[in-house]
């Protein structure tokens, strides 16, 4: 029988479906667009099984509300022809109309069998990993990777998985290790590449991260939106830790929004930077308001936790009203949310998007009290350690705004110690310090901040806007 290029088997006599399935995994392991060549497969291929399947999960991962019915009519076409497929192939049907119903912890074990009896179905690891880093759950990321990788030992992707997974488990020195074996494999690994960019930020290692991304940034053709953005991404937090402001909206204009301007992983880096931005000082001119026009269709969206605090963020910050629709959304998440969530929506999402909404308004106080709630038990929500940090930075800026001098203190050091040269915290510390009464430490903070700038080239005054105080 035909088999995929990982050697596991394919009920197709079709040429072209074989490779289309190809691309799918390939694809979807290396996040590049030809992933998206399934789809056109799967309808000129109505009865391949499992062209069909891998169809349903690319609509999936649409990460919108509409994404069930628009991959239900391939899961329906999947599961009229399973009687002729594969067990490997009947599983992976299986799995995706557990994931179409919203019936995670099914979705979940089906996914785990799948992997125990066929490990070289390294896609089915991949979603497996997804679905578990969208909720938190860094250990069972390692273990689905663990469990895959002496069989996979040839494939630079297998190894990208284990690095992302060993990294937010904070095993720093084994995720650096994965992470330049999968690139030692194969160059172009973009999963590989991301992840030993978060291990040099949570080590402090800004300057070797900027000078890693900006060596294999030639490789980010042919990646989908979210690689491709994302990895620019990175790149942009490392530069704005050493105040290389312009550069950083230069890369949000050229290389993070206008990509694919509807995708939710684009709309939330977008969000991402734009605030990070802000909170280093710097003016972003008039770019909300795009962003804005295009997270206004999101006002209902309650697909992740974490997506949705971000697009209503994104909205808030905006002025946009569909910002208090989105969060009455995620109230009714918090009462009637399946139960494998309903947990995280009401004790996390929920204060953490009232903390997000009153912090976009003023009300330094009244964010503060939230976050504040919130903020402890973030990994829930999903995103990873870097991501998830932007609501720490807020929370920290909110606690200056409003007067909270010491709680602010405590935090930037322990920022600082992460990351010693940091523009905006030391900037930050040495406001804060004058506010204490510290004069020593504020010409410290003053003077390191000078000296930072001094070597990175940075104008002391380069975009920046008074006031914010985060990194």
């Amino acid at each position: 029988m035909a088999q995929d290029y990982l050697g596991n088997t394919v009920t197709s006599d079709n040429e072209a479906t074989r490779a289309a399935i190809d691309d799918f995994v390939g694809g979807f392991l290396g996040y590049e667009t030809r992933a998206e060549n399934i789809a056109a497969a799967a309808d000129a291929d109505p009865d391949n099984p499992l062209a069909n399947a891998y169809a349903g999960f690319l609509w999936m991962f649409l990460e919108a509300p509409e994404a069930p019915a628009r991959a239900a009519a391939y899961l329906d076409r999947a599961e009229r022809q399973a009687g002729r497929a594969t067990r490997r192939e009947q599983l992976n049907i299986a799995v995706l109309r557990a994931w179409v119903e919203d019936d995670l912890p099914k979705t979940l074990r089906l996914s785990d069998q799948l992997s125990d009896e066929y490990p070289r179905d390294l896609a089915i690891a991949k979603l497996h990993q997804y679905l578990e880093f969208n909720r938190g759950n860094s250990p069972e990321m390692l273990r689905v990777a663990a469990k895959v990788l002496p069989h996979n030992a040839d494939v630079p992707h297998a190894h990208g998985l284990a690095a992302f997974a060993y990294e937010q488990c904070h095993l720093l020195d084994q995720a650096e290790g994965a992470a330049r074996r999968a690139i030692g494999l194969q160059r172009k690994e973009p999963w590989a590449q991301h992840a030993l960019a978060h291990v040099l930020l949570t080590r402090g290692q800004v300057e070797e991260g900027a000078v890693f991304l900006e060596s294999v940034s030639d490789t980010w053709q042919g990646l989908n939106s979210f690689m491709y953005t994302h990895n620019w991404w990175h790149l942009a937090v490392f530069y704005l830790s050493r105040g290389r402001n312009q550069q950083v909206l230069d890369i949000y204009d050229r290389h993070v929004w206008g990509i694919a301007k509807a995708y939710s992983q684009d709309q939330i880096g977008a969000v991402q930077l734009l605030t990070r931005l802000e909170l280093a000082g710097v003016d972003v001119g008039e770019r909300w308001g795009d962003l804005a026009d295009h997270l206004a269709v999101r006002q209902n969206d309650t697909v992740q936790p974490f997506l949705s605090l971000l697009y209503l963020y994104g909205l808030a910050r905006a002025g946009r009203p569909e910002a208090d629709t989105l969060l009455v959304a995620f109230a009714r998440q918090a009462e009637e949310a399946p139960e494998h969530s309903r947990e995280t929506w009401r004790d996390v999402a929920l204060p953490a998007g009232r903390g997000l909404l009153a912090y976009a308004r003023g009300d330094h106080e009244e964010a503060v009290r939230h976050l504040a709630l919130a903020v402890p038990r973030l990994v829930v929500i999903g995103g990873s350690h870097a991501q998830r940090d932007l609501f720490e930075q807020v929370l920290l800026d909110a606690a200056h705004r409003a007067g909270r001098w010491v709680l602010a203190q405590q935090w930037l050091e322990v920022r600082r110690n992460g990351d010693p040269a940091s523009v905006p915290v030391n900037r930050a510390l040495a406001r804060i310090y004058t506010q204490l009464g510290l004069p020593a430490e504020a010409a410290g903070a003053a003077e390191r901040l000078q000296q930072i700038l001094a070597r990175v080239g940075a104008a002391p005054g380069s975009a920046h806007r008074a006031g914010a105080v985060s990194a």
